[in-house]
């Protein structure tokens, strides 16, 4: 029964933060088109087929569909039929309108991502302490009485919220910062419990020779980041900051998970591919929000976001990026004209088989992990 509502809850925080972030891109191209005076036919909430017609008064017809992912922009002229009549129509568009409208998605995306680092950053940033792996033997930890899985909440009285790396460090940075300093520790116990102990940490000749000044380790992957109760803040312009190197850093990593993408398709298209796709992702986000709450989910919307606008900014048809790199092919002169309509469309035809395709692919990996039968 657990399991049932474990999925039920995953499928449900796909559709709608998922979901959401696809509605807000196409979101973003309506409101350029709308402003650049460019017709549009349809805004959709949901891929067909259709449920319902919200509303069809005026130029643009609202409409609600089965298919509860995102949402789509139906736009007049679109298709790229240059015999297109009316002077509204998106093929007769001065070519800078056109290629602000493609990219509208893409910054929309992006300044979602911003702002909601900037939002946690500001007003609602978790506390964090660290799940001590191990204890080592006639180590400060070890006097103290500490043992694998008590959780260090704080070092004299400070505590560490999620984003301290920006500003005042971890508890770990904290650690060998006093370096054979007596500081008190905040402990959370296995059972719950919280108290604080008094240790005298290693000196730094003591360090220097390899050793850590509490004697700790963390698990086989490293030290464990637990989120304690309780949110912090701090001044909006400083958010800011945060909100900016954080997007940027999870663009480049974003960036660089793409590159490793295509180095494990090119050397070895059989093995489990280091993305996940839909079912991944849902499965990711039901883990996120039952372990370490609605905050944090939010969180990986945002990091959702940046990577559905670095996505679509791939010159690949049919995302935006593709689109906007034919459009600059045609603006090229005396080469432009010979991009016929018949091989741009069976160009963006041919992508899209591709992406769906490796769409599949990917989730097969998914499911196969899901069953414990890959990596994970």
């Amino acid at each position: 029964m657990t399991t049932i509502i474990d999925s039920i809850e995953a499928i449900v925080l796909f559709v709608v933060v998922l979901g959401g972030l696809v509605l807000l891109h196409e979101f973003g191209h309506f409101v350029v088109a709308r402003i650049a005076r460019v017709r549009v036919l349809e805004f959709g909430v949901g891929f067909p087929p259709r449920a319902k017609v919200l509303r069809n008064k005026g130029e643009t017809m609202y409409t609600l569909n089965w298919l509860p992912i995102g949402g789509f922009v139906r736009l007049e002229g679109e298709d790229g039929d240059e015999e297109e009549s009316d002077p509204r129509s998106f093929v007769l568009a001065k070519l800078p309108v056109k290629l602000l409208i493609l990219i509208a998605g893409v910054l929309m995306n992006l300044l979602l991502a911003l702002a909601i680092f900037t939002s946690i950053a500001w007003f609602a940033t978790p506390y964090v302490g660290v799940r001590i792996g191990t204890v080592g033997a006639d180590s400060p930890a070890s006097a103290a009485g500490l043992v694998g899985g008590d959780v260090l909440t704080s070092v004299n009285g400070s505590r560490y919220d999620f984003f301290g790396s920006y500003e005042n460090g971890t508890i770990l940075d904290a650690l060998y910062a006093n370096q054979g300093q007596r500081v008190t520790l905040g402990v959370q116990r296995a059972n719950g419990q919280l108290s604080d102990i008094a240790v005298i940490l290693r000196s730094k000749a003591e360090v220097a020779t390899g050793k850590g000044p509490l004697g700790i380790t963390g698990a086989k992957d490293g030290f464990e980041s637990v989120f304690l109760n309780g949110l912090s803040g701090r001044p909006l312009p400083t958010a800011v900051s945060i909100g900016v190197q954080e997007t940027g850093r999870w663009f480049g990593l974003i960036l660089g998970g793409l590159g490793d993408l295509v180095g494990s398709v090119a050397k070895n298209p059989t093995q489990a591919p280091p993305v996940s796709g839909p079912v991944g992702i849902a499965t990711s986000l039901g883990d996120v929000f039952r372990n370490s709450g609605i905050v944090m989910t939010i969180y990986v919307a945002g990091i959702l976001s940046a990577n559905l606008a670095l996505v679509n900014v791939l010159p690949f048809p049919p995302l935006d990026g593709g689109r906007v790199f034919v459009l600059l092919l045609k603006a090229i002169p005396r080469y432009g004209t010979k991009i016929s309509l018949r091989a741009e469309r069976l160009t963006y035809a041919i992508g899209f088989v591709a992406l769906f395709g490796f769409l599949i692919w990917i989730t097969v990996f998914d499911v196969i992990r899901g069953l414990g039968g890959g990596p994970k």
